[in-house]
């Protein structure tokens, strides 16, 4: 069972405001100094394009590539003026001698306020014509392709589902249900799908409740669009006038200084032991050979037949394992892209990514070898290419990672039981498990780096955590990529 507050109000668009506390401190101000219980995206470097930060995307104000997507910002310290920034019990207290430095949690705090929906929509299977885009606003949003996105390959054998997916430069969440009818016409069954477009998938979650019940009252009463157009007016994103799909948001710089408070987004699992549990106890050990391939910014394919919304979720959890926070390592990389769910229409776009993970449906991508590195296929993680199949063996100091790992998570929930521990979870267990284990890496490699000998030997392999002969390969592969090409490595580090 799901705990309600997971989810948004059933039966309206408005979110529940929580009750304030004594001394005037707002709840979004107690969830930014509360590390617990503050999310923000895990899994992409700030300020690249449609990446998301804490809260949803890094960008102030951005330039559109030539692929439709934004260019690094170029950020300012203000987000609209002084006067919009500060919160409105703090205007009074502004000095006459000048304006007042804002701090970052009312920066925080405002965007947290901001509406990101910039595209709701409805999506119909037609026995004749296919799957087809019923209704949407706004009505001149570009949204070709996205019938296909809401509505996943081979849905039709399941009751509802829900899909995580890119379009364009915006993230979707869109909710399925499929209900018999008695209608030849309809060939038994109606089939419909309720979806929204944000710059961010970081808070799409909180209207996946939402999402469902309009999608159950599509089905039963087609074509009554009122609540969905309420929804939009009061959601909306404002986008600047030229158009360009840019949002005015946090600035790029915030995300440093954030970190600390937050490490991934809200987005929960409809499994009540959370979306990163239940991806490490269900690909076990394997879990190292994904977090190998994650941070060396492999190309990785997930397939699963239909109910997709699960394998969303492991998109997410696969972006979190590459997780690096020491300032400036990684940014010469391919950034590493959730696309989420992808069908045969994403298949030109795919191509021209240097890095990225995804999850299909459908079988005919394992066939187009030339579009991933990696492919997961339930729990069987292989590969084509003869460089990357000595990664998919797990060498000793992934199991003994695994074993620490199992052993952390046997402590914490013997905290909760006994002790009634109710501030640390799995989630962030896991994740700062990896983000440890990679910063530790990079920590070693710079201080390599700067010594007299820049030279890689047994002894500061062991210090990242590595076995020295049975990760020798994924060792070079990773100072290849990540361009320490200065280093040398000992010749101690055979092959076993």
């Amino acid at each position: 069972m799901v705990e309600r507050s997971d989810r948004a109000p059933l039966l309206d668009w408005e979110e529940v405001p929580s009750a304030e506390k004594p001394g005037g401190t707002s709840p979004t101000k107690e969830r930014l100094s509360s590390p617990s219980n503050s999310r923000a995206l895990g899994c992409s470097a700030p300020g690249f394009g449609w990446s998301s930060g804490p809260g949803g995307p890094i960008a102030s104000r951005s330039v559109s590539n030539a692929d439709g997507c934004s260019a690094p910002p170029a950020t300012s310290s203000d987000l609209a003026g002084t006067d919009e920034a500060l919160p409105p019990n703090k205007e009074e207290h502004l000095s006459d001698t000048g304006p007042r430095e804002v701090s970052l949690e009312d920066r925080m705090v405002k965007w947290e306020e901001k509406d990101q929906i910039v595209s709701v929509f409805v999506v119909t299977f037609n026995t004749r014509s296919g799957n087809m885009l019923e209704w949407c606003l706004p009505k001149d949003m570009d949204l070709e392709g996205v019938e296909f996105k809401a509505i996943a390959s081979g849905s039709h054998r399941v009751s509802t589902d829900f899909i995580y997916f890119r379009k364009g430069c915006y993230f979707g969440l869109a909710c399925f249900a499929n209900m018999a009818v008695e209608s030849t016409v309809e060939r038994g069954a109606r089939m419909k799908s309720v979806g929204i477009l944000s710059p961010s998938y970081t808070l799409l979650y909180r209207y996946m409740s939402f999402l469902e019940h309009q999608v159950r009252l599509q089905l039963q009463s087609p074509g009554h669009y009122s609540p969905l157009e309420a929804f939009y007016e009061d959601k909306r994103a404002l986008l600047p006038p030229s158009g360009d799909g840019v949002v005015t948001a946090l600035p790029a710089n915030a995300w440093s200084a954030a970190i600390n408070h937050s490490m991934h987004p809200e987005m929960k699992i409809t499994h009540p032991a959370g979306c990163m549990s239940h991806f490490i106890r269900f690909f076990g050990e394997q879990i190292m050979v994904l977090w190998k391939l994650a941070l060396l910014r492999r190309r990785i394919l997930i397939f699963s037949p239909p109910p997709v919304g699960v394998v969303c979720y492991r998109v997410y959890c696969c972006c979190c394992l590459a997780n690096i926070s020491i300032p400036g390592v990684g940014v010469a990389v391919p950034e590493f892209r959730p696309f989420f769910y992808v069908n045969v229409a994403d298949i030109s776009a795919l191509e021209n990514e240097l890095s990225y993970v995804a999850c299909t449906t459908e079988k005919i991508f394992e066939e187009k070898k030339d579009l991933y590195d990696v492919y997961v296929d339930n729990q069987n993680v292989k590969t084509y290419r003869d460089g990357l199949k000595p990664l998919l063996r797990l060498s000793t100091a992934d199991r003994e990672k695994y074993r620490k790992l199992t052993e952390q998570r046997q402590m914490l929930l013997y905290s909760q039981e006994e002790n009634g521990d109710c501030v640390s979870s799995e989630e962030d267990l896991f994740i700062l498990f990896f983000l440890e284990q990679n910063n530790r890496i990079f920590q070693t490699l710079s201080e390599v780096a700067g010594s007299p000998d820049p030279t890689v030997t047994q002894e500061s392999v062991r210090a990242m955590g590595l076995d020295p002969h049975g990760d020798r390969l994924f060792l070079l592969h990773l100072l290849e990529i990540y361009g320490y090409d200065t280093l040398l490595v000992s010749e101690q580090l055979c092959c076993s």
